[in-house]
């Protein structure tokens, strides 16, 4: 069995990512092999559109491999640059791709997983979906073109996402401009029906339903006030002065890395203003070029994922301590090293 199939019918190509027990996280392999389906689909009469989705029933894809990643920083090795640069270019692709991308967000949707789906053209999820950018817990940033999106939601309602790393519903997913359409899970089968004979605007037009309100909307005033700030210190002097939900968001941003939170806040300020994704990509991949030197990545990934001891010891261990000296550094130019092939 292929960690991805791929599979042509009814004018649809579509692609599964295989990897159920690992939650579909995605490995290089399957990185390039995604993308060279897809230029070859691009070209190919029989392909009307194109239909990301995962195997299994708990999501679509949970992130890249980070254990993969975890060997290759705590080795001082380089390998991750190349799969990230390969990453980043799919996610360019998905984003300028000229025929219907049709993503399956069902389940967990997380840090790669949003790269492979939240760029493309119609963007489907469900009553079981949980989408998130969890990349502050590991000591990491939002990337796979996060930035550009969180960037761009409703008011403060990224920011939000960025730092707490919280899980957002389907209708979250729709008000922060992630997500398209609201399928329930029991009605998949019949959007695939609806697909084989139908363009995916006429599909989805059958068979998707108004999503149910979306909590962090409803959030919306304390959020935008909360997180207005461009400093991490005075959003948290914010929040512990808010109400109950904004002092439980203050206590989830404590417990991230304190170097990927003011790298997040000023990544995500930045994207703001540039003019496109692929900009906000080749800012994404010197910060993560400049992670994997980090201890604060391999830290919390020993912390999450290897020992799951859930105790990261962050160095510098306050954001106080986190200097502009050090925030710059993630954002240096790279010279000749720079994210080519972004907007073939």
């Amino acid at each position: 069995m292929s960690d991805v199939e791929f599979l042509v019918h009814s004018g649809l190509g579509r692609i599964t990512l295989n990897r159920p027990k690992a939650l579909n996280a995605l490995t290089h392999g399957m990185v390039r092999d995604i993308a060279e389906h897809l230029e070859k689909w691009r070209a190919d009469p029989g392909v009307r559109a194109v239909v990301a989705e995962g195997a299994g029933e708990r999501g679509l894809c949970a992130g890249g491999d980070i254990r993969s990643i975890y060997e290759d920083a705590r080795s001082g090795g380089t390998a991750s640059w190349e799969f990230w640069a390969d990453e980043y270019r799919l996610n360019a692709l998905i984003g300028r791709y000229p025929k219907p991308y049709v993503a399956i967000m069902d389940g967990l949707v997380m840090g790669g997983g949003v790269g492979i789906s939240a760029h493309g053209s119609h963007r489907v999820v469900t009553d079981r979906s949980r989408v998130a950018m969890p990349e502050t817990g590991i000591g990491f940033v939002p990337d796979v073109g996060g930035t550009w999106l969180l960037s761009r939601a409703p008011g403060q309602l990224g920011t939000h996402a960025a730092l707490t790393t919280a899980q957002l519903s389907g209708a979250d997913a729709i008000h922060c401009g992630l997500a398209d359409r609201y399928v329930p899970a029991g009605r998949l089968p019949d959007l695939y029906d609806a697909l084989a004979t139908r363009t995916p605007d006429s599909a989805l037009d059958l068979v998707a339903e108004t999503p149910p309100p979306s909590p962090l909307a409803a959030a919306r005033e304390w959020i935008d006030h909360c997180y207005a700030p461009d400093t991490v210190e005075e959003i948290l002097v914010r929040l512990r002065d808010g109400g109950e939900a904004a002092v439980a968001a203050a206590k989830e941003i404590e417990g991230k890395s304190p170097t990927a939170l003011k790298v997040t806040l000023r990544a995500l300020r930045t994207a703001a203003a540039l003019p496109d994704l692929e900009s906000a990509l080749a800012q994404e991949y010197r910060i993560s070029r400049r992670a994997l030197s980090s201890a604060e990545l391999v830290e919390g990934i020993r912390a999450q994922i290897i020992d799951k001891d859930r105790s990261p010891r962050w160095s510098p261990s306050t954001v106080a301590e986190v200097t502009g000296e050090l925030v710059d550094s993630y954002f240096a130019d790279l010279g000749d090293a720079e994210l080519a092939g972004v907007r073939n």
